[in-house]
Order: C-alpha cells, then structure tokens, then sequence
C-alpha cells in the first residue's frame, strides 16, 4: 500500500452528563476549545479560528514533556493543525478537514473529523469519527488521545477543568 493512501477511520464516545447546547458552546469558544481539546501531555494555542461552514482555523499543540520517542509531527515538540469546518449543526454536529503540516509524507493527507451530540436524557452521548487517519498516527495513540480529550470536556463543561489561560488569536 501506498504510504500516502490513508483508509483507516477511528472513532470513541463517551457520554456527558451536560446538554448539547452546553458541550455546543465549548465546541465554538476558541477559548473554550483550546482549554479540552489538548489531550493529556499537551497544551494548545489557537493561530486562527474562524468558526462558520468554510471557516478555517490553525492550532498548535505543544507536547508538555517532548521525547524522541514522540516527537511532534510539526517540530520536535508540537503537532501544527490546520482545519476548515465543512459542516456546523447547533447543537448537533460538526465536520471538519484537518491535515497535519509535516515533512513526514505518514501524516500527509486530509482527515474528516466528526463530533456528534446526540441528546441521552440527563446525558448526551459524544461522538468522536476520524476518517482517513494518516498512517503516521497509531491507532492506539489516536484512541489514547481521544479518550483524554473526551475527558477533558467533560471535566471542562462540569467545571472541573482549569479555565484556559494559553495564547489564542481568533478573527
């Protein structure tokens, strides 16, 4: 198989106990987002987020503890993601193209990634679909740091994650 043709898809949920319109709003702040976003071991920082259907937005993920046995795809210490948001539903769902700017051709390539809200009484499950995952990100990796984020948003709607202090820029 071709080192560049990705066909793997991913996904993880985990329910919440918080409405969609309370997760939605964590989901559209850039402040918010870069606050649960940043799986454990890392911390984030917003270049640009522009939040509409053909928005794009540019987010730097910076490893905490850096190793050369996990180097970022970007730097030696952080991931560059660069997104556009294809699809934005309130309350619902949001669709967004992602690629990971990097010298290595096992992360070229766009992967769609789709969270869904979907209301569970008290509770709402959270969706979590990555398709065409770029072969340099291993499915346990990508699973791990699924998992955190997931995590991180509860924690961060329950109000049980620090508020965000990182840079963001948005326009």
């Amino acid at each position: 198989m071709d080192p560049i043709e990705h066909k793997r898809t991913d996904r993880a949920h985990r329910h919440i106990k918080a409405p969609a319109d309370v997760l939605w709003a964590a989901f559209s702040n850039p402040a918010a987002w870069i606050a649960w976003l940043p799986p454990r071991g890392m911390h984030g920082e917003i270049e640009h987020f522009d939040f509409r259907p053909g928005g794009a937005y540019r987010l730097r993920l910076v490893h905490d503890s850096p190793t050369p046995l996990s180097p970022g795809k970007a730097s030696t210490d952080a991931d560059v993601v660069e997104g556009r948001f294809i699809g934005i539903e309130p309350g619902r769902r949001l669709v967004q193209d992602v690629s990971f700017p990097s010298d290595d051709p096992a992360y070229s390539g766009t992967m769609r990634m789709t969270w869904s809200l979907e209301p569970a009484g008290p509770l709402t499950r959270v969706v979590f679909v990555a398709e065409n995952v770029p072969a340099g990100i291993s499915a346990e990796d990508h699973q791990a740091g699924f998992l955190s984020t997931l995590e991180n948003l509860a924690a961060y709607v329950a109000g049980e994650a620090p508020r965000p202090t990182s840079s963001s820029r948005s326009s």
